[in-house]
């Protein structure tokens, strides 16, 4: 199985009591990417189910965007998202 991976931003912030990472965005990212988060001490991947900006939803979002995303298991500030490419 060969994957690539695109760097898509950093995590800035972590809301623990929701699941929600707030992500800057270094490239494009939209609802049903496949992305994978790593960090010293975290790593996994997932699909985006659901994406805000400002509390709005939206299904994709560009370069310098800030995004708050449900995920899945816990990260921390300055963990690396990619967007796995199949």
């Amino acid at each position: 199985m060969n994957e690539e991976r695109k760097l898509a931003g950093k995590v800035t912030h972590y809301y623990g009591k929701i699941g929600v990472a707030v992500v800057e965005l270094e490239g494009a990212l939209r609802v049903g990417d496949e992305i994978a988060i790593e960090g010293p001490s975290t790593s996994f991947t997932q699909k985006v189910e659901s994406m805000q900006i400002e509390f709005e939803p939206v299904k994709e979002a560009k370069e310098g965007d800030a995004v708050g995303l449900k995920v899945n298991q816990a990260v921390k500030p300055k963990d690396n998202v990619y967007v796995v490419v199949k």
